[in-house]
């Protein structure tokens, strides 16, 4: 399978991409093709919410011209996708929610007859790390990738929450074995 992970952290050595390089490693020693997209390398804006992009609902017709649309392209070629980031104020980064914004111009008559996706049956994951406990903090965010799935017409296939450690070196010791099940569980 074709899988993209989507690196949402600023930090290129955090716990979100140690984590997440162990999500890739399982995957690659699986026979995988994997490729990282380290979002705060790019240049993506916030969705202007024109709706400009619903006048061709068979592409990526977003008036903006920046990183978004090669982003989105290789979203839409992959089988997977997995989404990580840290939590932010309860909350995904602003370097993945601005990838997750533009998301809109993948789909069209979102809860309406027709309703279609460049992304639809594919499989999606979330993988998020955070300096506190799950409670009362990462789980809206958990909610959102829910809904977020379904306004795509694609597949959750897994998901994982590494918290309350603030870094890689605070990491618990079963961390690398869940990284290995949220793996095995994105190409189920």
């Amino acid at each position: 399978m074709k899988i993209t992970t989507l690196l949402g952290s600023a930090k290129k050595k955090g716990n979100t991409a140690t984590v997440l390089g162990w999500v890739e490693e399982a995957l690659a020693s699986m026979g995988h093709e994997v490729d990282r997209i380290y979002l705060n390398s790019k240049t993506i804006k916030g969705c202007m919410g024109c709706a400009k992009c619903r006048e061709t609902p068979d592409e990526i017709a977003c008036v903006q011209k920046d990183d978004a649309e090669a982003v989105l392209s290789q979203m839409i070629a992959s089988d997977v996708v997995l989404y990580a980031s840290p939590v932010y104020f309860w909350e995904f980064t602003t370097q993945i929610k601005a990838v997750i914004d533009r998301s809109y111009a993948l789909v069209t008559n979102y809860h309406q007859p027709g309703h279609t996706s460049l992304m639809e049956g594919k499989r999606v994951g979330l993988l998020v790390t955070g300096a506190g406990a799950y409670s009362q903090n990462a789980e809206g965010l958990f909610t959102a990738f829910d809904r977020i799935a379904g306004f795509l017409m694609a597949e959750k296939a897994g998901e994982l929450y590494v918290g309350e450690c603030s870094v890689p070196s605070e990491l618990p010791d079963d961390i690398r074995e869940k990284a290995a099940d949220l793996a095995r569980s994105l190409v189920a």
